[in-house]
């Protein structure tokens, strides 16, 4: 029984057998004789090289000579990785004991085998190639097994290897092989940061309860010390600033904080900063934010600071009478021993008087009218 088959030239088929391999066809027409066999082709576009079938470990193990003419043949082991380029191009990353075979054809195909246990971080060469994903047509395939990571100018990242801290990595990008090994970054901000502690119930000396809200700024100055010595640094200076906020508040009575607010930042950075030196940390500055009172303290010391005004204001109204009234008495002694001086004190009152009055009749004299009105204030 004939069989007729066309093999484009963008393809390659598979002739089986009674379902077993016989050959490969190149592209062409075929007038195939089967005899009493049965015969298949399957044809296999050349735009997707690998050649996923169930006779791909038949062929690397009995048909060398097979392989060798129309496949690239691809053996990882267990501790390689692969770089499969097209035409100079990457686009797939194959992961360790990989046995793959890829037509030969329409592209130029590369495999380069890189060894993961060798070195966990990839070349500069191979991370930029990666991390220009965005410049490409295709993406690259397998990265799932790279870890790419793009450390910031003003950071730092902390390489973890198989749970152990390695190294402190610069900014710029990186790449490592997930390969075998376990691998994290911690990306670290090493500028100035903020670090707000809110909502803290202390009791002062004298067992007032007070809720405070205190900011803190701080950077690293020794990274690697800090994630060698500390899991979480961030979490650690928040416990230094808690106690260091509850050694200023618990030592001190209501009075003693109200009088000198700053007392609190002095201790509590005086404090933080001793515990946090030895772990790479630098504490910048500490300032509370809010000190709230109880309602009920509230009210007393409204209380309190009224009756201290009330009684600031009584002083000063006594010392004003006081002064007024030594002033009057000076006046009167300088009178009493200068007539002019009382005439003209005199003639002062008369303009006054004068001007809340619209009409003065004056009968007599202006004499008269200064006679009458002294008599009328000294009887």
């Amino acid at each position: 029984m004939f069989k007729r088959v066309t093999v484009k030239k963008n393809e390659r088929g598979l002739l089986l057998r009674n379902g077993d391999f016989d050959r490969v066809l190149q592209p062409g027409r075929y007038a195939l004789w089967g005899g009493f066999d049965r015969l298949r082709v399957e044809t296999f576009a050349l735009e997707s090289p690998a050649f996923n079938h169930p006779l791909a470990d038949y062929l690397m193990a009995k048909e060398p000579e097979v392989v060798a003419r129309d496949f690239v043949r691809v053996e990882l082991g267990e501790a390689q990785a692969g770089l499969r380029f097209e035409d100079g191009v990457l686009v797939e990353v194959l992961p360790p004991a990989t046995r793959r075979l890829y037509w030969q054809g329409l592209r130029a195909l590369r495999v380069d085998v890189v060894d993961v246990a060798a070195q966990a971080e990839l070349p500069a060469a191979l991370t930029q190639r990666l991390t220009q994903t965005q410049l490409r047509q295709r993406a690259v395939k397998g990265l799932e097994g790279v870890l790419q990571v793009q450390v910031p100018e003003h950071g730092a990242g902390v390489l973890w290897l198989d749970g152990k801290l390695a190294r402190v990595l610069p900014a710029g990008n990186h790449a490592f092989w997930k390969f075998g090994r376990t691998v994290a970054v911690d990306l670290v901000d090493l500028r100035l940061q903020t670090q707000e502690v809110s909502g803290q119930e202390i009791l002062t000396r004298d067992k007032v309860a007070l809720r405070l809200n205190l900011a803190a700024t701080w950077r690293y100055t020794d990274v690697l010390t800090a994630f060698t010595q500390l899991q979480k640094p961030a979490e650690h200076l928040y416990r230094e600033l808690q106690f260091g906020l509850r050694a200023a508040v618990g030592t001190r009575t209501l009075d003693e904080l109200l009088e000198n607010k700053s007392v609190i930042d002095e201790v509590v950075t005086e404090h933080a900063r001793a515990k946090l030196a030895a772990f790479g940390l630098l504490l910048d500055s500490v300032g509370v934010k809010d000190i709230v009172l109880p309602g009920d303290m509230k009210a007393l010391l409204a209380q309190v600071v009224e009756a201290e005004k009330a009684a600031q204001a009584n002083v000063i109204r006594r010392r004003e009478e006081t002064a007024a009234t030594r002033s009057l008495l000076n006046t009167a002694k300088v009178m009493e021993g200068s007539p002019l001086a009382l005439r003209m004190k005199e003639l002062e009152t008369l303009e006054r008087v004068a001007e809340r009055i619209d009409k003065i009749s004056v009968v007599g004299g202006l004499d008269q009218v200064l006679d009458g009105l002294v008599k009328l204030r000294h009887p």
